[in-house]
């Protein structure tokens, strides 16, 4: 909703309350803890131990109290931004209360060990012998399902929680947080062998000029969709995912409905490659370790999917190299997967810049009337600025601040990403309570999944394989010392 009646707008709404949230993080640095007592919810098999503040500054909360505290915090943070945006603000607070209980409550079983637990180290630690190994990204699965069934068997609640339902909004915060998140991830992952960095910067070229192009092609000339349809779907496949979709999307004023659809296939199809490809790379590609990780940072296309695929891949990987006498440190192959997946996440920003350069100037232009400059920045989405802004102050100050002041500010900013979290679980809840069967059939439903599961498993894995083996055969991870 970003038209002139709207006030500010979405997009320079989220760029500002993520830059708070961001700013009120960086306090904590040198000053107090502002953001300590924000909910955490961790992967549990007691109930009792699911929430807990997400500081330990804060430990004299009992998880419900943080969570109560978070409740009435984003209560009063959203509510006035639905003041900014020209809304019915008493109608918004009703809706948003409903619309964060129920997001919340899927995120928590979302965090179940049986649904979330991952790692052979999860399953020791809580006690179990099977799990879907969702990841706590398996809160945004359930709470898409939920959104769906209040949807569609549950009309009119949908219609009370409209005012509430603003996934476009939610998401759009959560990115402009998620810029300080991975900055933190890229200025840890500096530390790594030069030859892994740069070898992983020049992986992800792949993803926008051969992936992206292709992917583009298939849908708009083997399965006739618009362009509007084209462009997200080919950033979600290929580039990011959600992220990718949203900013993209949002590059060429694509309809809300478009790249929301498109983020929940990109859930949907995130999990599938979590429970496969991690163990395709144990079983053929033990003997290039690196190059597993490169191809999952490559292939999966949510952060916390490919993190958790390459946290898997290097404890399956590290136990069948120990069988066999070699014993790799630790952290390399899950280092590769994660390098590759940020510098993917830093160029999103820059390749929604370059489409609305060219929708501006080529594509979405009236006959006879040349596209001005202003019309770029018009429709550059603004959120864009608040992403780049938090990358790009928490990378500076992770490479030249003081060395005793990084764990600090690797907590603080922790403590922000709680947030990105919590309104990305709020986003899929809104893509589910803003869509129905029958619309989403209408839409094209079937032909989206048609595209996505033939590019991705017949194109865009083998060719992230061939890339990763290109740029990291050979590349061994250091054998433990002693």
């Amino acid at each position: 909703m970003n038209d002139a009646s709207s006030g500010i707008g979405e997009d320079w709404l989220a760029a500002w309350i993520g830059l708070g949230l961001f700013a009120l993080a960086l306090i904590g640095i040198a000053g107090p803890d502002l953001l300590g007592w924000a909910v955490t919810t961790s992967v549990w098999s007691d109930l009792g131990k699911a929430l807990a503040p997400a500081s330990k500054g804060y430990a004299q909360l009992s998880g419900a109290a943080a969570l109560l505290i978070t409740y009435v915090a984003l209560l009063i943070l959203t509510s006035f931004g639905a003041r900014l945006l020209k809304l019915d603000v008493k109608r918004f607070a009703v809706a948003f209360t409903v619309v964060f209980i129920l997001s919340y409550l899927s995120w928590i079983l979302g965090s179940y060990a049986h649904l979330a637990a991952t790692t052979p180290a999860d399953f020791q630690k809580f006690g179990i012998d099977w799990s879907l190994r969702l990841t706590n990204e398996g809160g945004y699965v359930v709470a898409l399902i939920v959104g769906l069934i209040v949807a569609n068997l549950f009309p009119t609640l949908a219609d009370k929680l409209q005012p509430a339902i603003r996934p476009e909004l939610y998401i759009k915060i959560g990115l402009v947080i998620l810029g300080a998140f991975l900055a933190v991830s890229a200025a840890d992952r500096l530390t790594l062998a030069t030859t892994v960095l740069w070898r992983g910067l020049a992986a992800i070229i792949e993803a926008y000029l051969i992936y992206w192009a292709v992917v583009y092609y298939v849908a708009r000339k083997w399965f006739g969709f618009s362009r509007e349809w084209a462009v997200p779907l080919a950033s979600g496949i290929s580039i990011c995912g959600v992220s990718a979709a949203i900013a993209t999307g949002s590059a060429i004023r694509a309809r809300p409905i478009v790249p929301i659809i498109v983020s929940s296939l990109v859930v949907i199809f995130a999990v599938v490659e979590l429970l496969v490809l991690p163990f395709i790379a144990q079983a053929f590609l033990s003997h290039e370790p690196m190059v597993a990780g490169g191809w999952l940072g490559l292939s999966v296309k949510t952060d916390g999917a490919a993190v958790a695929s390459g946290t898997i891949a290097e404890a399956l990987i590290l136990s069948k190299a120990a069988a066999q006498g070699i014993n790799y440190e630790p952290g390399w192959i899950l280092g590769a997967a994660a390098t590759v997946k940020i510098f993917i996440d830093i160029f999103i920003g820059i390749w929604a810049f370059v489409l609305a350069y060219i929708w501006t100037n080529y594509i979405d232009v009236k006959p006879g009337e040349k596209a001005r400059g202003v019309e770029i920045w018009q429709r550059f989405p603004k959120f864009i600025i608040g992403y780049v802004i938090t990358f790009a102050v928490t990378l500076l100050i992770a490479l030249f601040a003081a060395p005793e002041l990084k764990p600090k500010l690797k907590a603080v900013i922790g403590e922000a990403n709680v947030f990105r979290g919590i309104f990305f679980t709020l986003t899929f809840f809104s893509i589910g309570a803003a869509s129905n069967f029958r619309r989403l059939w209408q839409e094209g439903i079937g032909k989206l999944v048609a595209v996505y599961a033939l590019c991705l498993f017949g194109f865009v894995i083998w060719v992230g394989l061939a890339i990763s083996w290109v740029f990291f055969g050979g590349v061994k991870p250091p054998l433990v010392a002693g």
